[in-house]
Parts: structure tokens; C-alpha cells; sequence
């Protein structure tokens, strides 16, 4: 495989469990690894992975991410480490880098009802 390149703010913009999201990296063959720019509403939705680790590094604005049950103040620059199993979303109006590993599939995204 070579090297690739994306321009975040560049890639097509889609709905995801926190509101939008621009993926990099989701259909290359064998990835193991795909970043995403996600703009987080106010009314995210909870919800898990079985497979997938997800790091979330804040950019933009303060709120707070909750896993588990448990909130976490978060601001520019905060970094959260997210296992898979981890029940979780983001609270406030967030601009983030979402890094997952492996790359993102959306047959492993389980989005609570009611949330």
C-alpha cells in the first residue's frame, strides 16, 4: 500500500451518532486505522463498539465526554481514550479528530435508542 493523503475539511460531510463527520482512510484495503473531523451536537447519542478503539482529541470548544456513566471535562487539546465496549458520547458543541482503530466499520456501531 503507499502513502495517501486527505484533506479533512475537504471530504464529503455525513451524519453519524454525534452529529457529522468527514472519514479519511474508511475503504482502503487492510487499513488499520481511519481519522475522522466530527462536529459534535448538542444532542449526541450513546452508544458503543465491539471491536473498535476510538481516541478523541478536542479541537474546538468545551463540553464534556461520557463513558460508561462517567462524565469527563474536556477543552482544546484534551485527549480521550475510548476502549471497545465502552459506552460513550460527547456533550457541548465539540469540534474533534476522532482516531480509530481498527478503521471505522459500520457494521460495529451500536447506537442506544432513546439517547
Amino acid at each position: 500500500m503507499k502513502p495517501r493523503v486527505a484533506q479533512l475539511d475537504e471530504l464529503p460531510v455525513q451524519a453519524c451518532p454525534c452529529g457529522e463527520t468527514r472519514r479519511a482512510f474508511t475503504g482502503l484495503p487492510n487499513a488499520v486505522a481511519s481519522v475522522h473531523l466530527v462536529d459534535i451536537r448538542a444532542d449526541a447519542s450513546r452508544h458503543h463498539h465491539q471491536r473498535t478503539t476510538e481516541i478523541y482529541l478536542v479541537l474546538e470548544g468545551t463540553g464534556s465526554i461520557e463513558v460508561d456513566g462517567e462524565l469527563f471535562p474536556v477543552r482544546p487539546l484534551s485527549a480521550v481514550y475510548i476502549p471497545p465496549g465502552c459506552r460513550h458520547r460527547a456533550i457541548g458543541t465539540l469540534r474533534l479528530i476522532n482516531l480509530v482503530v481498527p478503521a471505522f466499520d459500520p457494521a460495529d456501531e451500536w447506537v442506544e435508542a432513546g439517547t
